[in-house]
């Protein structure tokens, strides 16, 4: 590995830099946009189950709140469980895009990453093609010197591509599935509205 850095040259350590964050993340929002955690498929049931056994509790929106998301939303338009539908409904879009935007934490450098790699990478050619070029000027180890550079040159290239490729493909999967999961989580909560003001049967 180390011979594969120093064949590399000094560029190579931004993409590695670089690649070390991306994985770090990746690994991070993984753990953490997860559908049983974002938005348990059981929540619902027992919100319903609960509010018609012993109606909303400080104790109950507390534990909604500390849950996850989808019980943050719940709990939001609860507060209001007494106030028309419509001021159920912004309440619960309020805390629909709160709950959005933590989910969409990180995405904004992970995108980041997926789109300055292969410019990263660029860097290292051109810092090897003006080694290829500065060794024309010289005959003194003429060959090692340009071996040198066309190696920082393709490395670089290639190394910036390894980051950038997987990056991107987890950023777009991390995007749909932010998407799905804030889609499905307002659909739960104007449910949950329409049952209390009884547009809904269940």
């Amino acid at each position: 590995m180390f011979a594969l850095v120093e064949a590399a040259g000094w560029p190579i350590w931004f993409l590695i830099v670089a690649s070390v964050i991306a994985v770090a993340l990746i690994a991070e929002r993984l753990m953490t946009l997860r559908s049983k955690k974002i938005a348990p498929a059981e929540l619902f049931n027992e919100v319903v189950h609960e509010l018609k056994q012993r109606g909303v509790s400080d104790a109950m929106l507390s534990r909604l709140e500390a849950e996850s998301p989808l019980g943050r939303i719940f709990a939001a338009g609860l507060k209001n469980i007494k106030s028309p539908s419509s001021v159920m409904k912004e309440s619960v879009e309020e805390a629909g895009r709160a709950a959005a935007h933590e989910l969409e934490r990180f995405l904004t450098t992970l995108g980041t990453i997926a789109s300055i790699s292969p410019l990263l990478g660029l860097f290292g050619t051109m810092v090897g093609m003006i080694e290829i070029f500065g060794v024309q000027n010289t005959a003194e180890n003429a060959p090692a010197a340009l071996a040198h550079g066309i190696s920082i040159a393709l490395y670089n290239t290639a190394f910036g591509l390894m980051v950038a490729i997987p990056s991107m493909i987890f950023y777009r999967h991390f995007r749909a599935k932010v998407d799905g999961l804030t889609i499905e989580m307002e659909q739960q909560a104007i449910k949950l509205i329409e049952i209390i003001h009884g547009a809904r049967r269940g």
